[in-house]
């Protein structure tokens, strides 16, 4: 019973430690002084969660190890510096839901201090202007890789020669770029649409009844936790001016700064476009410079490279060990180029005779 207790008061400790060590990096990546302050709360408070492990394995007579931040948070913390913390904070979000502690410490209090230091809705923008890029990033290039390799290994098992696989490796990554860049361009554009709806709607309604927004907003902050009087005291000045009552409106009921309305359409397909390439490249490369079944074996080798370079990103936003998430990505691509090479065997057989 004690060492199961051990072991789960280590664990505890490994997930504060970590939580403690990310939020430092990003406090000191933030850009945003009120984030930078927020963040290191944030730290501070889980720095306060690992010395109640620690206290707890000392009573225990454990032997308490020195802090040593995985691989997952070094990597996160160095996105952050490249990138901003929007880009990874809905990653960070997703993985501490991961977590699944059932531990005496409060830890929804870091929560809250992040949205009171961001009473003006940082941490939706954060979600919805950095949005899921890292996730999409990482979907989008697995895709590329996986669509390329099985239409490759198709080309390759209807042995159809070294220049129709190279170029049907090359249409398949265009392609697939171009549909990947036009589908988001469209999701974004309509999204933006909806959400400009939405605004258009609210504004109309604070206009027409401004008895009714004071109201809704002190709802807000009612529920948030601030008592009546204090609420609507807070509602009430934040309705003197329109803009503000209508931000707040937006911000706590959507989700979305008004100022981006969940990020560029543009900029969104340039990604999409550039990570299913950067994914599609791998099985393909290789027949530019060799040929025959030496090619066919590269290409298995660039792509099991590609696949473990995904496999570090979707470790990062799902939480799962690194080794799993290649067997994983292997496992499936292997899959779907073995299925693709024997139907193209088989088509290949059928039409030539």
């Amino acid at each position: 019973m004690t060492d199961a207790r051990a072991r789960r008061y280590l664990r505890n400790l490994r997930v504060e430690r970590d939580n403690e060590a990310l939020y430092a990096r990003l406090a000191a990546a933030a850009s945003d002084p009120r984030l930078a302050r927020a963040y290191q709360r944030i730290a501070e408070g889980e720095s306060a969660n690992a010395a109640f492990w620690e206290s707890r394995l000392g009573e225990l007579g454990v032997d308490v190890p020195p802090p040593r931040p995985r691989a997952r948070v070094r990597m996160l913390g160095t996105l952050a510096r490249w990138f901003g913390t929007g880009f990874v904070m809905p990653t960070v979000v997703r993985l501490e839901h991961a977590d699944h502690l059932e531990t005496p410490v409060d830890r929804a209090g870091h929560r809250d201090h992040f949205v009171q230091d961001n009473a003006r809705g940082r941490a939706h923008r954060h979600r919805a202007a950095g949005g899921n890029t890292l996730r999409a990033s990482v979907l989008g290039a697995n895709d590329g890789l996986v669509s390329n390799v099985s239409l490759v290994m198709g080309m390759a098992g209807a042995a159809t020669g070294n220049h129709a696989v190279l170029l049907a490796g090359l249409a398949g990554l265009v392609a697939g770029s171009c549909s990947m860049a036009l589908g988001e361009w469209l999701s974004v554009n309509s999204s933006r649409e909806f959400y400009q709806a939405q605004i258009t709607e609210r504004a109309e309604r604070l206009a027409v009844a401004p008895e009714e927004g004071v109201r809704h907003i002190a709802g807000i902050y009612r529920d948030k936790g601030l008592g009546r009087a204090k609420a609507e005291h807070l509602a009430e000045h934040l309705s003197e001016t329109p803009r503000t009552a209508l931000d707040t409106v937006v911000r706590e009921d959507l989700g979305v700064d008004p100022a981006e309305l969940g990020g560029s359409a543009w900029s969104a397909a340039i990604s999409s476009f550039c990570f299913f390439a950067f994914g599609a490249i791998f099985p393909v490369a290789p027949y530019f410079f060799l040929g025959g079944r030496i090619a066919m074996f590269a290409s298995m080798g660039t792509t099991f490279f590609g696949l473990c370079l995904i496999a570090v990103g979707t470790s990062l936003f799902t939480g799962r060990g690194l080794a799993f998430s290649i067997a994983r990505q292997f496992a499936i691509t292997a899959a779907a180029a073995a299925v693709t090479f024997g139907v193209g065997h088989l088509l290949g057989a059928a039409i030539t005779g």
